[in-house]
C-alpha cells in the first residue's frame, strides 16, 4: 500500500509517499481502507521526532481515518466489512489502509462528507473530553480558550454552543481570526497580540474570572491563566507550545483553590479510550447527524502533498482543520 514515510526527523521536506506493507488486523481490531485523514498538531510533534507512537501502534504519521472497513479481525461483532467508519488510531492514518481498534470506531452518518468525517476524531473528541468528561462544565459557567482557528479550539466553541449555551465563552485568537472566531459563536474574543488576555478576563468578569481554561500553550501562558482563574476554576493543558517548564505560586493556587489538570489523549490504555469514545458518541453523534455541528474543513490536500499541508499547519494559516484525501477516486466533499 502507500504510505506517508519520513527520510530522517526533522522539517516537512522530509515527509514522502512510499511503498509499505498492508496492516493485519488482530483480535478486535479492524482494516480499514482509508479515504481522508486529517493533520494534526501532535503529527508536527512526531515528524520533528519528539512524540513516538504508543508501542505496538505504526510509525506512520496520523491519528484520525475516515473510511471503509475490509477486513474484521477475531471476534469483532459490532462491524463488517463495507461500513463507513471514522474513528481514531495510534499511528498509521496517513497510508491507503490502517488498523484500528473496533472500539475507537464510530459510524460515519450519511449526512456528512469524507471531508468532515476526517475531521471529528482527533480534535473534537480532545475538546470534549477535556471540557465535558472533565471537569464537566455546567451551562452557565465561563469559559476561556486558547487557540483561535485551530481544529480543537474551533471544535470546542462549536460544541459549548451546543452543550452549554448559556455559558460565557470567551477566546484568544490573532487578529485575522478575531471576526471568523465571533461569527462561530465565542461570546468575547481576545487578540492575544494586542492584549493581555488576563487583564482583558479580569474586566470582562468583574474581577471574578473564569471557571475553565483550556490551554494548549502551557508554560509561556500559566501565570496569565492563574490570573484569569476563578477561585475553584480548573485550568485544563493540553499542550506545551510555549515550554513546558514556569514558575508557580502555589499559595496563591492554595487560597484561590484552584486546580491545574494535564491531559493527553493517544498514550492512554485501549479501553479508557474505548469509553472516552463512547460517552462523546452518546453526547454528540445526534448533533453531528442533524448538521447542528459541522466540522470545519480549512483545506484538502492529496496526500501526496502532505509536506505542503504540514508546513500550513505550522504557519497557523488555517481556521479549523486540514484534511488529506487518500483515496482519489472517492468524492470527499
Amino acid at each position: 500500500m502507500k504510505a506517508v514515510l519520513q527520510k530522517s526527523f526533522g522539517t516537512a521536506d522530509t515527509l514522502y509517499l512510499g511503498e509499505q506493507s498492508t496492516p493485519i488486523p488482530g483480535p478486535g481490531q479492524v482494516l480499514v481502507r482509508v479515504i481522508t485523514t486529517s493533520v494534526n498538531r501532535p503529527d508536527i510533534i512526531q515528524r520533528e521526532g519528539n512524540y513516538p507512537p504508543p508501542k505496538g501502534d505504526s510509525e506512520v504519521l496520523g491519528l484520525e481515518v475516515a473510511g471503509i472497513i475490509d477486513e474484521v479481525g477475531e471476534g469483532v461483532d459490532e462491524w463488517t466489512p463495507g461500513d463507513r467508519v471514522m474513528g481514531l488510531v495510534g499511528g498509521g492514518a496517513y497510508a491507503e489502509c490502517a488498523v484500528a481498534w473496533s472500539s475507537h470506531l464510530m459510524p460515519v452518518p450519511t449526512t456528512m462528507s469524507w471531508a468532515e468525517a476526517a475531521c471529528v476524531c482527533e480534535t473534537y473528541i480532545t475538546a470534549h473530553l477535556n471540557l465535558f468528561q472533565f471537569p464537566g462544565i455546567e451551562n452557565g459557567q465561563s469559559i476561556l480558550l486558547h487557540g483561535g482557528g485551530g481544529g480543537v479550539n474551533t471544535a470546542a466553541i462549536q460544541l459549548c454552543q451546543a452543550l452549554v449555551p448559556k455559558s460565557p465563552l470567551y477566546v484568544t485568537a490573532s487578529e485575522h481570526k478575531l471576526e471568523r472566531v465571533t461569527a462561530l459563536g465565542a461570546t468575547h474574543v481576545i487578540d492575544y497580540r494586542a492584549q493581555e488576555f488576563s487583564e482583558v478576563i479580569k474586566e470582562l468578569t468583574g474581577g471574578r474570572g473564569v471557571d475553565v481554561i483550556l490551554d494548549h500553550i502551557g508554560a509561556a501562558y500559566l501565570a496569565s491563566n492563574l490570573k484569569s482563574l476563578a477561585s475553584n476554576g480548573v485550568l485544563v493543558l493540553i499542550g506545551v507550545m510555549g515550554g513546558v517548564k514556569a514558575e508557580l505560586n502555589l499559595a496563591q493556587l492554595m487560597v484561590r483553590r484552584q486546580k491545574i489538570a494535564g491531559s493527553v489523549l493517544r498514550p492512554r490504555p485501549r479501553e479508557e479510550k474505548g469509553q472516552i469514545i463512547a460517552r462523546f458518541a452518546a453526547d454528540v453523534m445526534d448533533l453531528l447527524k442533524d448538521r447542528q455541528i459541522v466540522p470545519l474543513v480549512h483545506e484538502i490536500f492529496p496526500l501526496e502533498e502532505v509536506s505542503q499541508a504540514h508546513q500550513l499547519m505550522e504557519a497557523s494559516g488555517h481556521f479549523g482543520k486540514i484534511v488529506l484525501q487518500v483515496d482519489s477516486t472517492v468524492a470527499v466533499h
